[in-house]
């Protein structure tokens, strides 16, 4: 038990350290969206560009991974839209964005530490994977289905604002340049793999923080019910049927993947959902429920997550 706390700890700790100076004022939440940018258009593209950029050609892409996390990801997302649709009335977007609060990890700002703490050598790798499924599938999907419901738009008119929206994110063109540098066998200077290193070494810690940061000041008054199911769906249901459909896919028999990137995949399903859930919710007008279900499903994922790493190990007979 020793050793699961080592690794979940100092996590959690850093989140709670952003929480605390953020609550107390010493930093403003208006500074957590400065380094949250830091971090998404700077040091998380520097760390999956180094992640992918110094490996293998043969080992950049696990289509094996990104299929497992895709079925079990949209297996999330449908089952939950279905549990929730069932106490909303016909039209709502809400199942759709409850949904996609289950199904969305936050692989970036919480579940990368966690690996890093894990599976170190093939955490950045992870992330990369994980990003590309998130960014090109599953939030896309998710904001399809709820403007669709919301009668904000068909699924064209959503494609193309999800395809101008990743257009421009810096991660989605790191990890295009990582590839291309580790297909390609594009050598690269020291001095420059060193610079983009010193960038990716500040992702961790800082996510963290401004994880916590944005979490001060946020409540669940009156959504205690939603939020709960929105908790229980990510933390629960995902991991859960992120293990199935490995063990299924195995048992049909697709060849066993490292034991690093079983052991990912569904650590990677138990993180609480992405930071930016919020965003994707106001125009639905949801988003104050949207942020009371990060703040429980953050704090409440020390404990499943702590849970999960005693028990996954056995789960997956490593």
């Amino acid at each position: 038990m020793l050793a699961i706390l080592a690794i979940t700890v100092p996590i959690y700790l850093a989140i709670a350290t952003g929480w605390l100076v953020t609550r107390s004022g010493l930093f403003a939440r208006g500074d957590m969206r400065v380094l949250g940018l830091f971090v998404i258009r700077l040091a998380l593209p520097a760390l999956l560009f180094s992640a992918l950029a110094q490996r293998p050609s043969d080992a950049v892409l696990d289509l094996r991974y990104m299929l497992l996390y895709a079925l079990g990801s949209l297996l999330t997302l449908f089952v939950g839209r279905w549990w929730v649709g069932r106490h909303s009335p016909p039209g709502s977007p809400v199942p759709a964005l409850m949904a996609m609060g289950m199904s969305c990890p936050n692989s970036g700002f919480v579940g990368y530490p966690i690996l890093s703490m894990v599976i170190a050598q093939t955490a950045g790798l992870v992330l990369g994977l994980n990003m590309i499924v998130e960014n090109l599938l599953l939030v896309p999907l998710a904001m399809a289905l709820a403007d669709a419901a919301g009668g904000r738009g068909d699924w064209r008119t959503a494609l193309r604002r999800t395809l101008h929206s990743l257009a421009r994110n810096p991660m989605i063109w790191a990890m295009a340049a990582g590839v291309m540098v580790t297909l390609l066998h594009i050598p690269l200077p020291a001095p420059l793999l060193r610079t983009i290193g010193l960038f990716a070494q500040a992702s961790t810690a800082l996510s963290l923080f401004v994880i916590g940061g944005s979490l001060a000041g946020l409540g669940m008054a009156g959504m205690r019910r939603q939020v709960l199911r929105i908790a229980a769906g990510k933390l629960l249901l995902h991991p859960a049927l992120m293990l199935a459909v490995l063990l299924a896919a195995e048992a049909l028999g697709l060849p066993p993947m490292a034991p690093a990137l079983r052991l990912a995949l569904v650590l990677s399903a138990a993180s609480p959902m992405l930071s930016i859930f919020p965003i994707l919710a106001q125009p639905h007008g949801q988003d104050s429920l949207a942020a009371a279900a990060l703040l429980a499903t953050t704090a409440l994922s020390f404990f499943s997550i702590s849970a999960l790493l005693a028990v996954l190990p056995h789960l997956l007979g490593l």
